[in-house]
């Protein structure tokens, strides 16, 4: 029973503090959408979107309204197309995408997931042509994104796939060069990618997923830091302990929304991920809670440790709140959507280098990162083996989602407007790893993986 208490410190917390429910997720199969014509494929793949997710955006809207959450957006994920597109007889498979996003429009949801392929251990045909076709397929869409897996703690690091991801981040920026490059903004690179993740741009509907499913991505950086500023000067243990229970409260909001999306939907309820997501209102950022820790800045010395103490503590809420907790769960640290973070960039305290650090201790890894447009396709995928390596090795899901800002050079400023942000532009590396990307081949499994 919700004490009056418990009631009015929901409704501040929604109020003032930016808590919300950032995204209701259907996970839809489309294997059943495979057909050797494409444009056979294609129609079969809009039709069922419409037809699963006709109800989806007005279900999420009177939830809203019915019980005062605000619930900010609305997405559907689906299988990676690799595996559905497989069966065509084409080696262009843009015209996949387009059908999502046509679907995802009829419907009226903010983005569609799952153009996407998994190659960790090696490329299919059908996966090469989707890589292949990825700058053609976001610079032709709106809502669609778009993600590849390139390596696992079980198989290693595919590195041929990594070498041909910078490739297509570069043509993907030319191709959305008019709207900042907008299309790598909707594409990420995984390792250890997740078959249940609601949020964007990642999200697919992994094989071993059910028909359809519900899950819930819930978001609350403004009230863990709202929390804190009655911890000021009590020990890491205290403010560790507060945290928790700040995201137990969370995780329970998202549960009561994900089941009564379930119920009305008539679709089965997956998970809630509690991932503090930040955006760029001043109020509703990470890195303004590691600050609130203690730290002058974000990116300063002491960051790393300030940041896994925060996931950590956020997950154990979670796990306490929920036996559906899944997806990523933690705290992301998205460049762009932080106005912390892009404060902290643009000072030069948070670096490229800093970043990679912190990813070793919190969820998925370097986001929403912009780089000078002249940036080689080789320092591209090198900067993705290296995330991938702290993913493997440390049997964690990491990802690298980065822009070449064409015709931009550090200092500069990309605007994506909305949750995107603006992201400053952060210098890299100058000397070249053309020759270790050049090798190919796979780095292989560590000693970890051998758990059988």
């Amino acid at each position: 029973m919700l004490s009056h208490n418990d009631i009015m410190s929901t409704i501040d917390m929604i109020d003032h503090q930016h808590l919300d429910i950032r995204t209701i997720t259907l996970g839809l199969s489309l294997l059943d959408c495979a057909d050797p014509d494409p444009a056979a494929c294609a129609r079969k793949i809009y039709d069922k979107i419409c037809r699963s997710a006709e109800r989806l955006v007005p279900t999420g809207e009177a939830i809203e309204r019915e019980l005062g959450i605000p619930i900010v957006n609305k997405r559907i994920s689906v299988t990676p197309i690799a595996l559905v597109g497989a069966a065509s007889e084409t080696g262009d498979f843009a015209p996949f995408a387009r059908a999502m996003d046509a679907a995802a429009r009829e419907v009226g949801v903010n983005f569609i997931g799952g153009f996407s392929a998994l190659v960790h251990k090696g490329m299919t045909t059908g996966d090469r042509r989707l890589i292949e076709s990825i700058p053609e397929a976001l610079s032709t869409t709106e809502l669609v994104c778009s993600s590849v897996n390139v390596g696992s703690t079980k198989a290693g690091i595919n590195m041929d796939a990594v070498a041909l991801m910078g490739r297509v981040i570069r043509e993907t920026a030319a191709r959305t060069a008019d709207r900042g490059g907008m299309g790598c903004a909707k594409l990420v690179v995984f390792c250890n990618a997740v078959e249940d993740n609601p949020f964007m741009a990642g999200a697919f509907h992994g094989v071993g997923e059910p028909e359809s499913v519900i899950n819930v991505g819930v978001s609350g950086p403004g009230v863990v830091y709202h929390a804190l500023q009655a911890a000021k000067g009590k020990p890491l243990d205290a403010v560790a302990e507060l945290i928790k229970k700040t995201a137990f409260r969370i995780t329970r909001m998202g549960q009561l929304v994900a089941q009564e999306a379930s119920r009305r939907l008539g679709i089965p309820f997956g998970v809630v991920d509690l991932s503090l997501a930040p955006t760029p209102a001043v109020g509703d950022s990470v890195a303004r809670i590691l600050e609130a820790m203690g730290l002058e800045v974000c990116g300063t010395h002491g960051t790393t440790a300030a940041l896994a103490m925060l996931n950590d503590a956020v997950k154990k809420g979670g796990v306490m709140a929920s036996s559906s907790v899944g997806g990523l769960s933690g705290a992301f640290i998205p460049v762009s959507e932080d106005e912390g973070m892009i404060a902290a960039a643009r000072s030069g305290t948070l670096t490229l280098d800093k970043l990679e650090a912190m990813t070793c201790v919190c969820s998925v890894g370097l986001d929403m990162i912009a780089v000078p447009g002249d940036t080689p396709a080789e320092t591209l995928s090198a900067i993705i083996a290296d995330e991938a390596a702290v993913g493997m090795v440390n049997t964690k899901t990491t990802a690298v989602r980065i822009i070449p800002a064409v015709g931009c050079s550090v200092g500069d400023t990309v605007e994506f407007g909305g949750l995107l942000g603006s992201a400053p532009v952060m210098p890299v590396h100058t000397e070249s790893a053309a020759a270790f990307i050049s090798r190919g081949g796979r780095i292989p499994a560590p000693m970890q993986s051998l758990k059988n």
